[in-house]
């Protein structure tokens, strides 16, 4: 079995003019009102999932990374 080295996150627009991130492979979902709160606030929730945890059971190394992709919804014109 070959375990990841990277926990895949997703970064959106929420509601109410926040931002909502969540991880891919394991059940973290945090938000901000900024990119960088709700990057931080991702960092802690997944550090705070993981504590005490064995990563491995999640398919994870020991010390994995985190792969954070921001999703953009282009404002179009209106005539």
């Amino acid at each position: 079995m070959s375990l990841q080295k990277t926990i895949k996150c997703v970064i959106r627009h929420g509601e109410d003019g926040f931002y909502v991130a969540e991880c891919l492979e394991i059940p973290v979902v945090t938000q901000g009102k900024t990119l960088d709160e709700t990057a931080s606030n991702l960092q802690e929730a997944v550090e705070l999932f993981l504590e005490g945890e064995d990563a491995s059971e999640f398919g994870l190394v020991q010390n994995p990374g985190l792969i954070v992709t921001f999703e953009l919804e282009p404002d179009y014109a209106q005539a």
